[in-house]
This record gives structure tokens, C-alpha cells and sequence, in this order.
């Protein structure tokens, strides 16, 4: 099933831009279009995707090819280049609802919504018993949505 939807994604190094996305294959988006997740529940996941995606915190697959800083540090390495602000801001809001959302229920939290794993393998990696990730996984939306002060 596709249900296509035009998003736009601010990064931290580039200009806005408009993608389209498939919302059906996010697991959360999933879970909410069968009444699994609240609306408020699904808002909180998506922002906490998209600080978590600005914050450019996933695993990259290429190298990057930014020019090398041209200035050195006393040392002789090369002095680091500045992330943007907004890259900053993004995962400062990433780090903040995390906190919120618990040592225990993190790691649910991050596996569905940020590394877009499908609840039954969240649950086997994490050694649950079947059934138990919803639960843990809508208390930590919760809990996410109220960092966010989302109503």
C-alpha cells in the first residue's frame, strides 16, 4: 500500500527541500493508521524522527565530500568545522525527549520511530515478550509528546 505525501526536510548543511514520502512505511504511521497509536502519539514520533533526522544522527553510507578545512590548529590538526545551529537545536530537542522518555523505554522508542524497525523485531531484539513493545512503546510517546508540549 502507498500513501505518498509531500514533506519538506531542512538539513543541517543545505537549503529546504520538498521529497515525497511514503507514509506507509513508517512502523509508527502504520500503527496509527490501524488505532494502535493516538494522533498526538504519532505527532510526537514524527517530531522526534525529524529532530533526530536534522540532527543528522544516523549512520551514513557514503563519505562526505565537504572541502577540508584549510585552517590549523596549534597542534597541526585541522581545526573542526561548526555544525549549524539548527543541527544543534535539533539534537539538543532529540537528547531532551529521549531523557523524558526513560531509560527503559528508549530503546523501543528509538528502534520504531527513529531506526523505522517494525515492532515484532524491536521486540525480539530487545527480548521481549510479544505484545509488551506496544505498550512500552505508547508510554513513551506519551511522555515524548508532553517534552514536546504537544495536547
Amino acid at each position: 500500500m502507498r500513501e505518498l505525501v509531500e514533506r519538506t526536510i531542512a538539513d543541517g548543511a543545505g537549503p529546504r527541500r520538498r521529497v515525497t514520502v511514503n507514509q506507509a512505511e513508517s512502523p509508527l504511521a502504520w500503527l496509527a493508521a490501524r488505532g494502535h497509536v493516538s494522533v498526538r502519539q504519532l505527532e510526537a514520533g514524527e517530531r522526534l524522527r525529524a529532530d533526530y533526522e536534522t540532527a543528522a544522527l544516523g549512520p551514513r553510507v557514503t563519505m562526505r565530500w565537504d572541502a577540508a578545512p584549510v585552517g590549523r590548529s596549534p597542534g597541526g590538526a585541522p581545526e573542526r568545522l561548526d555544525p549549524s545551529l539548527a543541527q544543534i537545536a535539533a539534537r539538543r530537542r532529540f537528547d531532551g525527549a529521549v531523557t523524558a522518555a526513560g531509560a527503559g523505554l528508549a530503546d523501543i522508542l528509538w528502534r520504531v520511530v527513529c531506526a523505522g524497525e517494525g515492532l515484532g523485531p524491536a521486540e525480539k531484539a530487545l527480548g521481549w515478550p510479544s505484545r509488551a513493545g506496544k505498550l512500552v512503546l505508547c508510554f513513551a510517546l506519551d511522555r515524548v509528546a508532553d517534552f514536546y508540549g504537544i495536547r
